[in-house]
């Protein structure tokens, strides 16, 4: 993975955890609060995941077991 990939998932990531905030927000006005949690918890579940893989992989990169590779621009 290079530097752009490790971005574009990270993006990707915050993106899932915000859309699941908004997921939940107008499902409670549509379809209830219980439904509307249904519905967030699996996309929240999945952006948390990414983000958490992404920390991991970062921390791993810093202490120099798994480097990422960069992209000179």
């Amino acid at each position: 993975m290079n530097q752009s990939g490790f971005v574009k998932l990270a993006v990707i990531g915050f993106g899932f955890v915000i859309a699941s905030f908004f997921v939940r927000g107008f499902g409670q006005l549509v379809i209830g609060r219980p439904t509307a949690e249904l519905f967030q918890a699996p996309i929240l579940l999945v952006g948390f995941g990414i983000l958490v893989c992404l920390f991991v992989r970062a921390t791993l990169d810093a202490v120099g077991i798994w480097e990422v590779e960069r992209t000179d621009a």
